[in-house]
């Protein structure tokens, strides 16, 4: 018990870089350099607000390193131009303006592609394929891998276009708000490209700066964590099992049977005009105009071919000695492409992909006369505008992450407490200290934010600790770094104040609760199955070749005996 309290103390608390006036710092300050993470932390448990308290995490970490000389005051005004400071220069990397430039653009991007009706038209096509319940189950399944380059997107889009199909079919609203909410943040996180990966893998870039690793290529260790997203793989797959072998168990059974026995497809009944409409003014397609799939298929296709392009050939340039003769000698082989994509940066390829992408939807749009120029850079900047707190959440995560490191606070955790941390069960308290945070805060962003500074520091030393070799070590590591990304994730799922999970009650027009109270079992119960076969096997050192085979069983075994058919012949 005492091992688990530190083990779940050790994650809350640990931290950043070892460097010698960083360790001057941890001597000077010992238990007090905990006072960021854990004010943020507190806070956003408190609050329910990340900005918020990543924000006083910050200053009180600043006003930590400007009280040594006992003046309160001066204190106060020394820790506040340090904070601006701080968020100054996390603006002022190269690396940080891409990100931040990038994410926006996609979001940009997004808008213009949703005003073309691109993606409604992609959904309706689909749609009419759905001609059983099984049918419109698994197509609304489909299309959140079609709209896998953002959450709010799938469901924006998803929902509005099949809520009539799966009505007719007395599929209830439940479900099919769990079926949204569950393929928009699983997919768009482990998703090549989305809004989500420029913030991805820029807290992974600047986790391993503090523990030295300054030229490590993020996006080729984003890539390797998807190996290790278990829950995101589980519940994926969890979905599929659930509309093909139409049962279900639960909260969710009940609702199912009352909308296949009753035609009653939600438990509050609705007047049509009382339905909240996701999409804005700025970003809804206009009626009566001919919308066709391709308004999707090429920017988005465009926006893929340009990324890999990119990561091939800005890598190439990166390239030196005999790594740039191998990629010359042969530059097409397998072993070519990953060293090129591993030297490639990320978030300046990603930021003209997304450019470029967005210049293609505009002329494409203009060339239909869907808009004219001056509504279609109206319509980006409302899509850059709904993704401006990405951005704020950015800044203040590199900020919190920037005090971290200079008081230390790796330095004096690490030196008591690393040797009390089973190496076998970090991953796992990881993926559930994530949820919890994200369940208390309602976004996945901010649990990301907070708990990726102190994980990959965290793996390194008990990874170290317990004699990993280098090819382990860094395994472990992305392991660990899975285990942020899928916890943040799980604990949005189950949370009601979560973002996505109310945009998918709204565009299901679904009582929130109704779907919250439906989900949550759902979620705990992939979220286990993760835990049982997934992190715990996997840090022991276990194949995820085997672990994922075995776990996609258990979950068609579990749903096909234990779940309830709830079908009437009818229907």
């Amino acid at each position: 018990m005492n091992k688990l309290k530190n083990s779940i103390l050790f994650l809350t608390f640990l931290p950043i870089i070892l460097l010698a006036d960083n360790k001057a710092n941890a001597e000077l300050f010992g238990a007090w350099t905990l006072i960021p993470p854990v004010v943020a932390i507190l806070l956003a448990f408190i609050t329910r607000n990340v900005i918020f308290s990543l924000f006083i995490g910050i200053f009180s970490g600043t006003f930590l390193v400007n009280i040594i000389n006992g003046d309160i005051f001066a204190a106060f005004v020394g820790g506040f131009m340090d904070m601006v400071s701080k968020m100054i220069g996390s603006m002022a990397d190269s690396w940080n303006a891409g990100i931040i430039l990038q994410v926006l653009t996609i979001g940009g991007l997004i808008a213009v592609i949703t005003k073309m009706g691109g993606p409604r038209a992609i959904a309706k096509a689909l749609a009419k394929k759905a001609k059983t319940p099984a049918s419109a189950q698994i197509y609304t399944w489909v299309m959140g891998f079609f709209i896998f380059f953002d959450d709010y997107a799938n469901s924006l889009i998803i929902g509005p276009i099949m809520r009539p199909v799966t009505d007719r079919l007395k599929i209830a609203r439940e479900k099919l708000a769990f079926i949204i909410d569950a393929t928009a943040a699983p997919i768009a996180g482990i998703a090549l490209i989305s809004t989500w990966i420029g913030y991805e893998i820029s807290l992974i870039k600047d986790a391993y700066a503090t523990i030295g690793q300054v030229d490590i290529n993020a996006y080729a260790i984003f890539v390797d964590t998807i190996a290790y997203r278990f829950y995101n793989i589980f519940m994926l797959a969890f979905v599929f099992f659930t509309a093909y072998f139409l049962r279900e168990f639960g909260p969710m059974h009940k609702a199912a049977l009352r909308a296949s026995t009753t035609g009653k497809v939600s438990r509050h009944i609705r007047h049509e005009e009382e339905h909240l409409n996701q999409e804005s003014s700025t970003m809804a397609p206009k009626k009566n105009v001919e919308y066709s799939i391709w308004n999707a298929i090429i920017p988005i296709s465009v926006l893929i071919i340009v990324s890999f392009l990119g990561f091939y050939f800005n890598g190439l340039h990166s390239l030196e000695g005999e790594a740039l003769k191998a990629v010359q000698a042969d530059p097409y082989s397998f072993a070519s492409i990953r060293d090129c994509f591993g030297g490639a940066d990320a978030s300046i390829v990603l930021f003209e992909a997304a450019l470029f992408a967005s210049i293609v939807a505009i002329a494409m749009g203009m060339q239909q006369k869907i808009f004219d120029l001056n509504e279609a850079l109206e319509t980006w900047v409302h899509g850059v505008k709904a993704l401006v707190i990405t951005a704020v959440i950015l800044i203040l995560a590199w900020s919190i992450s920037a005090v971290i490191k200079e008081l230390g606070t790796s330095i004096y955790l690490v030196s008591i407490l690393s040797h009390d941390m089973p190496q076998f069960i970090l991953p796992s308290v990881i993926f559930i200290f994530g949820s919890l945070i994200s369940f208390s805060t309602g976004t996945s962003y901010g649990t990301m934010g907070i708990l990726m500074p102190l994980t990959i520091p965290l793996a390194n030393a008990i990874g170290i600790n317990y004699g990993l070799d280098t090819n382990a070590l860094n395994e472990y590591i992305i392991l660990n770094i899975g285990a942020v990304l899928t916890g943040a994730i799980f604990g949005d799922h189950c949370s009601p104040i979560s973002d996505t999970s109310i945009l998918s009650s709204m565009g299901s027009s679904c009582d929130h609760m109704d779907h919250i109270s439906t989900q949550l079992p759902y979620a705990v119960f992939v979220g286990v199955i993760s835990v049982v076969f997934g992190y715990i096997p996997a840090a022991l050192g276990i194949s995820v070749s085997y672990l994922i085979p075995i776990a996609l069983v258990v979950l068609a075994l579990t749903v096909r005996f234990y779940g309830k058919p709830y079908l009437t012949k009818e229907v």
